[in-house]
């Protein structure tokens, strides 16, 4: 990120802001090499013409997916200081950082376009406005939109074919564990949990609540197969 001749004095008179996302969860507790990375951004804008104090970091979507399915109020909120001219230059570590998917990607960068604001990544710097800049961060959202497609399908596939095989075993309801045999289910070693468990279902209105949700017999065949310890 070394271009700084679209960068004027306009652009130095407003903010900069710095968006920060992972995922999930687990990618922020296990990823951290990245979300570093991407708080290094706010040395990188100062480079640019930025002074610290200038310099914005929105880090409330950490965990959440860009997919669009997920209500990211930190996106929201940098589209609207974008939308109200108060942004100079919007900055994260790569497109699929931002967003992945294309409604949110070009929505953000329209109005980029229209407030003179900039949008930087890793590669460079980019004016919306510009004929040539626009094309590539339009291909670089279709590549972040597609990128999430081809990942999921790998998931998805290898889910498949365990359960061809009859080897997919999801998350069992608290209380239960997966036995050594196929497709066991047993109780978990921790005699208060078990405790609890019986407890529930000792109460009549417990089979009740099961069979009008759709659980119908499940307890009985947990009970079965566990042997009752």
């Amino acid at each position: 990120m070394n271009d700084a001749s679209k960068v004027r004095p306009n652009h130095l008179q407003r903010a900069a802001y710095v968006y920060i996302r992972q995922s999930s969860p687990a990618q922020v507790e296990n990823n951290r090499e990245s979300t570093a990375r991407q708080y290094d951004l706010v040395e990188k804008v100062c480079q640019l013409g930025w002074a610290k104090e200038q310099v914005i970091v929105i880090d409330e979507d950490l965990g959440r997916s860009g997919s669009g399915w997920v209500e990211r109020s930190g996106f929201a909120h940098l589209t609207t200081e974008v939308a109200m001219g108060r942004a100079g230059i919007v900055l994260g570590l790569e497109v699929s950082r931002l967003a992945r998917n294309n409604a949110d990607w070009y929505r953000l960068f329209d109005l980029c376009g229209v407030t003179d604001t900039l949008v930087g990544d890793g590669d460079g710097v980019y004016h919306p406005a510009l004929f040539n800049d626009r094309l590539i961060l339009g291909l670089k959202g279709i590549m972040a939109e597609a990128e999430l497609h081809v990942l999921r399908a790998r998931l998805e596939g290898g889910i498949r074919n365990k359960a061809a095989r009859g080897e997919l075993r999801r998350s069992l309801p608290v209380g239960f564990v997966w036995g050594e045999g196929d497709g066991e289910v047993r109780f978990p070693p921790d005699e208060a949990v078990v405790r609890t468990v019986y407890t529930v279902f000792a109460n009549s209105r417990s089979w009740d609540r099961f069979a009008r949700f759709g659980f119908g017999s499940a307890p009985r065949a947990f009970s079965f197969r566990c042997g009752g310890t």
